[in-house]
């Protein structure tokens, strides 16, 4: 990996092969969620709302963003192992409250889950606090044959 401060830009189509690399390397890859298939969704919603941070050729992080008029959603952020606790994660973030923010976008809600205790430190640090609510889930397509609401 390299040191470099990274460039934050969104997606290109190029990026697909790294982004899934990086996001299998972070643990973002489950059975119930075809990555394939969340970023061909996200091409056709906002597709500039899937940033990228870029060192040297190497792509090091990623944050998707959504916004359907009511409340801002986080997905897939991630950073490199090797370029964890190096600023990018906030960079990522920032870039992506900005692009929220100048959609007007009120409030941003992400969830983590719960044994993930760094990635909720991390989003505490950046002023993010827990809701009182309960997150529910429905699937609503079945990706290859999976049963859980993920």
């Amino acid at each position: 990996m390299t040191d470099a401060t990274p460039e934050i830009r969104p997606f290109t189509p190029s990026d697909i092969g790294a982004i899934i690399e990086l996001w299998k390397i972070c643990g973002l890859v489950v059975p119930q969620n075809d990555p394939w298939r969340d970023i061909e969704r996200k091409m056709s919603v906002d597709p500039d709302l899937l940033l990228i941070a870029v060192s040297g050729a190497v792509v090091v992080g990623t944050v998707m963003a959504g916004y359907e008029g009511h409340r801002g959603w986080i997905n897939y952020a991630a950073v490199h192992p090797d370029q964890r606790r190096c600023g990018i994660g906030k960079q990522l973030m920032h870039a992506a409250e900005k692009a929220l923010a100048d959609r007007n976008c009120p409030k941003i809600n992400l969830q983590v889950r719960s044994h993930n205790q760094d990635v909720i430190a991390f989003y505490r640090s950046m002023g993010y606090g827990e809701d009182d609510v309960i997150s529910l889930g429905k699937r609503l397509i079945e990706d290859d044959d999976t049963k859980t609401n993920d």
